[in-house]
């Protein structure tokens, strides 16, 4: 049913609740991962445009994809990683589209309205751009001790 699924990391322990439900989930219907990341500080959305060296952020965040990967390729899973540069909604839409992914896994953390209008919400910005099904998991809603940040 799902052959290539999209998780979306955000290089956070919200990931440590995303992790565990993606990865059973591949098991069972053997499916392949694409782990993206969208680094979106200075030197990420402007990276290409003024030719920035790759930051301290990013190469963090390629270190941490390639980590995640690991710990899931160890448990026999399919898994390629993606680090994306510049507006979240935007990269990942566009990902998902390139890669042809067909379930696009994404955490949320609950906030209410007022939160997202400060905070902006990807997920409300993903799921209004595209027509692949969203499969949404509350951060902090299970336990992950193998996936958590060193």
């Amino acid at each position: 049913m799902y052959r290539k699924i999209l998780v979306a990391l955000e290089n956070s322990r919200a990931d440590d609740t995303l992790v565990p439900h993606i990865a059973q989930l591949a098991q069972q219907l053997g499916s392949e991962l694409l782990l993206v990341h969208v680094a979106d500080g200075f030197a990420a959305r402007n990276y290409e445009q003024l030719h920035l060296a790759e930051s301290d952020e990013m190469r963090a965040d390629r270190a941490y994809l390639e980590g995640v990967a690991e710990r899931l390729r160890g448990g026999g899973l399919r898994v390629t990683t993606q680090l994306a540069l510049g507006n979240p909604p935007t990269e990942i839409l566009k990902t998902a589209l390139a890669q042809q992914c067909d379930l696009i896994a994404m955490t949320s953390h609950g906030h209410k309205l007022i939160g997202d209008i400060f905070l902006g919400s990807t997920i409300e910005r993903v799921r209004h751009n595209t027509t692949v099904p969203i499969l949404v998991v509350r951060a902090g809603t299970g336990s992950a001790a193998p996936f958590a940040k060193p």
